[in-house]
């Protein structure tokens, strides 16, 4: 299924600005039995990326029932939100840009998150670093090409998942998930002000663990930091959390936070 404003249609015009220059934001939600998962906090996140891209948001009534109206009858799938500028004129001036275009797709869900929540993950170190701009940092916008190269360069290797670092080396993210790990009582998450994508799963964990004994710290690390980890889990909205199993061949065998907060997450 894929509404474009609304209407059932698989054509875009050319002079959409996602299109141009990738201008807009998206988000990825979960459905389960026929509802949208953390349906407000995607909305949400929708508003924080046109806010910050300095585009108008469509009507959020509106946006809800698309969104419900993908998820409706599905017992497990995904929906996705794309908000772009809309169509405009040539050349990066915003100026004579139209409405705000909105894209709500569904798909299937990826079935492999089960396995991979069973056995655990392995990663490997991308060699493909972010790059660090305040501006954008934390926001799912529609330029993804870092994370187009990450992928294509994991898929030359056995791993499931990179281990992402910034320009700087620090550890980041995954290509499609966030990061935690634990030492002892003491968890660490990366901090995302200058790169990466903070995503709602994240947030989830960090709202959970701060109400908990265990004490969260958002750091900038380098990935020799993940050597004397106790335990490496991986989060999105859509896996909720997968434990990390090795890291280049570093293994992993602890899952007592995974197990503490996976019943928080599903």
């Amino acid at each position: 299924m894929l509404l474009i404003n609304g209407i059932e249609q698989d054509c875009l015009s050319t002079t959409d600005r996602a299109v141009q220059f990738g201008d807009g934001c998206f988000t990825t939600a979960r459905v389960r039995d026929g509802a949208v998962l953390l349906l407000e906090q995607h909305l949400a996140r929708l508003r924080e990326g046109c806010e910050r891209l300095l585009i108008p948001m469509p009507d959020s009534e509106v946006l809800r029932d698309e969104m419900r109206h993908a998820a409706q009858g599905q017992g497990s799938a995904v929906v996705k939100v794309i908000i772009t500028r809309g169509a405009g004129k040539r050349g990066y001036s915003i100026a004579g840009c139209g409405a705000p275009t909105r894209i709500v797709s569904r798909g299937a869900y990826p079935a492999f998150y089960d396995e991979w929540r069973e056995r655990g993950v392995s990663l490997a170190t991308s060699p493909v670093r972010l790059g660090r701009n305040p501006h954008l940092a934390g926001i799912k916008h529609l330029n993804r090409l870092e994370q187009v190269l990450i992928r294509t360069h994991l898929e030359q290797t056995p791993a499931d998942e990179a281990l992402v670092l910034d320009s700087e080396g620090w550890v980041t993210e995954c290509c499609a998930a966030n990061l935690f790990w634990r030492k002892g009582k003491a968890v660490f998450t990366p901090r995302l002000d200058q790169a990466g994508v903070d995503g709602l799963m994240r947030r989830h964990i960090i709202g959970l663990l701060n109400q908990s004994s265990w004490r969260l710290s958002e750091i900038n690390a380098p990935a020799s930091a993940l050597d004397a980890a106790d335990e490496v889990f991986i989060c999105n909205a859509l896996m909720p959390l997968v434990p990390v199993r090795e890291i280049d061949g570093h293994a992993y065998a602890s899952r007592e936070l995974y197990y503490y907060l996976i019943s928080h997450c599903e």
